[in-house]
């Protein structure tokens, strides 16, 4: 399916009936990221996935920002008449999830966010991220997409990936190299770490229920959500044992439990 907007068209799918799920993947995913869990997910509840800017089959005429995105996001749910969504994301979809959620609270029953986090404090800091991922832009320009993507799965953060059935090695390899050079540049550069908004002062303002998921062996994140739980009035934190960054992927059963019954509580 595809929606218009602003000069963007999103590529989306729906599955199921019920209250709605919406899952956002993670920078070098895409709505296939999601699909295992779709299969179960959808015999209890309605499931969008969307291939947010720079990924999939998602086109953006004009860059996307952060704030853009969320805005983007907040019309398709008003073109297919929800009012209100579980929140899904991972990584850089979990840093759009918690965007959307601070800009729309309305719209947000809950939310979980897998291995994400709320930005940079310091200016310093993003000033330096945001060179990073303009040299990391430039390596893709440059160098093309092939050898970006064996760059990018050797960097320590995917790590515990290493040891991952061979199959699934080859669905995530086959995901990241059906991107684009130009998507993928144009991500890092306006919806990245150091481009986004910082929302660690604004996330005392979530009164939701959210749910913090994190891999154990993936300590700055374990890090990074043990301080977030501590600022969000209503969040639970659930570190994963024997889990990096992709908690979905390396400990898919527990972590289709974990959403399970955290949403089914808060209904």
């Amino acid at each position: 399916m595809r929606f218009t907007v602003n000069n963007a068209t999103y590529a989306y799918e729906i599955y199921g009936e019920g209250e709605v799920l919406l899952l956002l993947h993670g920078f070098t995913g895409s709505k296939q990221t999601w699909q295992s869990f779709v299969e179960i997910w959808q015999k209890s509840f309605q499931v969008i996935t969307i291939d947010l800017p720079g990924h999939g089959e998602t086109v953006t005429q004009t860059v996307r920002s952060m704030e853009a995105c969320c805005h983007d996001i907040d019309q398709l749910l008003t073109y297919l008449q929800i009012e209100t969504v579980h929140l899904i994301g991972y990584s850089m979809g979990g840093r759009t999830a918690l965007s959307f959620a601070l800009l729309y609270p309305e719209k947000v029953k809950t939310l979980i966010l897998e291995s994400a986090s709320p930005g940079l404090k310091q200016e310093v800091d993003r000033e330096m991220r945001r060179a990073n991922d303009e040299k990391l832009a430039k390596q893709i320009e440059t160098e093309g997409l092939s050898a970006f993507v064996q760059f990018w799965e050797n960097i320590p953060l995917f790590a515990t990936q290493k040891t991952l059935p061979e199959q699934m090695k080859k669905k995530i390899y086959q995901e990241r190299i059906a991107q684009t050079e130009a998507g993928l540049a144009s991500s890092l550069r306006h919806m990245g770490t150091g481009s986004q908004p910082s929302w660690w002062e604004n996330l005392s303002k979530l009164i939701i229920p959210v749910l913090l998921i994190v891999g154990e062996l993936d300590t700055k994140f374990v890090t990074i959500n043990k301080m977030m739980q501590k600022r969000i009035a209503f969040a639970t934190l659930e570190v994963v044992s024997d889990a990096g960054h992709a908690v979905h992927i390396e400990q898919a059963e527990i972590f289709d439990r974990l959403i399970r019954m955290f949403i089914t509580k808060k209904q």
